[in-house]
């Protein structure tokens, strides 16, 4: 394993910041001052790959970078997405030229900048041919609002159709011992395209970092609840996997945090993690061993525990999963 990696060309440590948490979706978030803070020590302590989306905190995320940092734009590799539509309780997608144009044009002004490194199309949208979604991502490259090109939760198959119009620099999927879907055929398909994969929730959603033991402690709107691992019957049978993941941590030296990411870095040179903290400290933790390796012998260890045949319960709600294109287990 290199520590270097890269995205589009560009250098970014391996382990990013996905901005989420400070916006949505994991209970409470925190108040925009202690948001800003967290943004800036990231940049102090080794972060340059950050990544947003407008449908954060709708459009809370993206204003909250833009006011933060915007006098610090060229320490970092900025990532943004489109393409996920919110109205009231519904939510839809839209990949249309039309709404990539105006969408990129939003986040510019939310981000205070004028060109994001990377922009990503956030999930597939099948009403829309593959050549058209990518041609208006191209455009956007020619005219220099966006340096290059991104997927997320795309099959192989699509990703292949896509990279033969304009090439997709980084594909983002979730990635973690606990979620292995990417190894059906994504994670070979970006090496073998050259295409960066940027593992998202690679501590499995706070699980592999020892954040969830009770899920009734959960903030009522977390979105974990609506997770089937988190319900009453997977629930037991997962954390019991968790327990004897921490031990191994401890035997290691390291945190659970940091064993987790250290386990999807190793699973490639061509992969960069982002995960996610609301958390100062939680922030230090998961960069301060990004250099450590493990053992093959450990890999494998960690492989045999935590697998899709040992965790309990899909990763999505029927309805979460129709939105996602990514391949499935049988």
């Amino acid at each position: 394993m290199t520590t270097q990696r890269t995205i589009a060309g560009k250098p970014v440590n391996p382990i990013g910041l996905g901005c989420m948490s400070l916006s949505w979706a994991y209970g409470v978030p925190p108040g925009e001052e202690y948001g800003a803070q967290l943004l800036n020590r990231a940049l102090d302590l080794g972060y340059n790959h950050l990544d947003t989306a407008n449908i954060y905190g709708l459009g809370h995320n993206e204003t909250l970078l833009g006011q933060a940092l915007k006098g610090r734009r060229d320490e970092f590799f900025l990532a943004t997405k489109m393409g996920i539509v919110v109205e009231g309780p519904s939510r839809g997608i839209d990949c249309s030229p039309e709404a990539i144009r105006r969408n990129i044009d939003l986040s510019l002004g939310r981000l205070q900048t004028d060109r994001v490194d990377l922009y990503y199309m956030h999930r597939f949208d099948p009403k829309v041919p593959v050549a058209e979604m990518m041609g208006a991502m191209a455009e956007l490259v020619v005219e220099g609002k966006v340096g290059s090109v991104g997927v997320s939760e795309w099959s192989a198959a699509h990703i292949r159709e896509a990279h033969a119009v304009h090439p997709i620099a980084a594909v983002q999927t979730e990635y973690s011992l606990w979620s292995r879907n990417p190894e059906i055929a994504v994670l070979d398909t970006c090496r073998e395209l050259g295409i960066t994969f940027v593992a998202f929730s690679p501590v499995g959603r706070g699980v592999l970092a020892n954040g969830v033991r009770d899920v009734d402690a959960l903030a009522e709107k977390d979105l974990r609840r609506t997770m089937p691992r988190f319900n009453a019957e997977n629930w037991p049978k997962n954390l019991a996997l968790i327990d004897r993941f921490n031990a191994i941590a401890a035997r290691e030296g390291v945190t659970p945090a940091q064993l987790s990411l250290a386990w999807v870095l190793a699973q490639g040179d061509h992969v960069v993690t982002i995960p996610g903290t609301a958390s100062i400290p939680h922030l230090e933790e998961n960069i301060a061993r990004w250099d450590w390796q493990m053992s093959a012998e450990l890999a494998a260890e960690l492989d045999a525990l935590i697998n899709r045949e040992t965790v309990a319960g899909p990763r999505y709600s029927p309805a979460m999963q129709a939105t996602i294109d990514t391949e499935e287990f049988a």
